[in-house]
């Protein structure tokens, strides 16, 4: 079969492969129909390259028809049609029981200290192949593919493996007070969809961002928008905006692919020359990731607020304004 493979920093290829096989009992084989290109693929085309191998197939967005399913598997059979939710997850450990599947006690990768297994997105989460090829072997049939109706276009299913989730869990974890005002840091997929949910549950919105189509296509589904370029202070024009006190949660829907920083961009590209084996130690204990979104989202947010955080980071993070964090609660 052929699939997007990582070759090196900046090199990703189509390949041809070996199709998937089952290899439980409880796996499924699905040919893949339709895959999204995650913001989060970026990491690895980039910064995270020392956590790659060559030939790792990656992506993590995937749907598609079953083809083959394992012998213990009772809730689908070749032809469903199914989404594949990006976390490996179990759902029937402890921590799945505590509705937190991307934490899950059974695919969790203890040797690297990270949570659940994600499909195609390095070693630190696996190694497992994914989803931006022609077939997929999807693990825990009877419990992680997401049975959807005939008919209507991928599209209408889809973001139901990462974007929709993502969003949703941003916007629950922001725990907006019933006149809440929301502040959405990045217009990307994932900041986009979560203004769209906290608009739809009836929530004043503000979102910002430097794209000025992404902004525009936020501003048209009656969300505020600022441009960042355009202002000198992000979180004094929020607090202008909310009777002086900021938003009373934000969401860093960016992460790590902030701009702002240029020491962390020099920091980020140095790590990327070193030997694998000497930039993994160093991304995980050693700060290296663009923190602006983050730092903003901190000082936006008013006292008492809540920040929830989507954004991806990669390793440790320069230091924290600890005292603003503390002092407002």
């Amino acid at each position: 079969m052929k699939a997007v493979t990582w070759h090196g920093t900046q090199d990703m290829r189509v390949d041809e492969v070996p199709d998937p096989t089952i290899e439980q009992p409880t796996d499924v084989i699905i040919k893949v129909t339709t895959t999204g290109l995650c913001g989060s693929d970026l990491h690895l085309y980039d910064p995270l390259g020392p956590f790659m191998s060559e030939g790792d197939i990656v992506g993590h967005e995937p749907m598609g028809i079953v083809e083959e399913v394992g012998s213990s598997v009772t809730k689908l059979k070749a032809g469903d049609r199914v989404v594949v939710p990006f976390n490996i997850s179990c759902g029937d450990c402890w921590t799945c029981n505590q509705g937190l599947h991307s934490q899950c006690e059974t695919t969790q990768n203890r040797d690297t200290g990270t949570g659940a297994s994600l499909l195609g997105y390095s070693r630190l989460y696996g190694s497992v192949p994914g989803g931006q090829a022609e077939y997929l072997r999807v693990q825990f049939g009877d419990f992680l593919p997401i049975k959807v109706p005939e008919g209507p276009s991928d599209d209408r299913f889809v973001f139901l493996s990462d974007v929709i989730p993502t969003a949703w869990q941003a916007v629950r974890y922001a725990e907006l007070p019933k006149d809440g005002v929301l502040l959405v840091m990045g217009a990307g997929p994932i900041g986009d969809m979560a203004a769209r949910i906290a608009m739809h549950e009836g929530h004043r919105v503000i979102v910002a961002d430097r794209v000025p189509e992404r902004l525009a296509r936020v501003g048209a589904l009656g969300a505020e928008t600022i441009n960042i370029d355009d202002v000198d202070d992000l979180a004094a024009e929020v607090r202008d905006r909310t009777s002086g006190r900021g938003a009373d949660s934000v969401i860093d829907a960016v992460g790590m692919e902030a701009h702002g920083n240029p020491v962390a961009e020099t920091a980020i590209k140095a790590i990327g020359i070193l030997p694998d084996a000497v930039a993994r130690k160093l991304m995980v204990n050693v700060g290296f990731d663009r923190v602006a979104a983050l730092h903003g989202a901190i000082d936006a947010v008013r006292r008492g607020g809540t920040v929830s955080i989507s954004g991806v980071y990669g390793g440790a993070t320069e230091p924290m304004p600890m005292m603003q964090m503390f002092d407002k609660q």
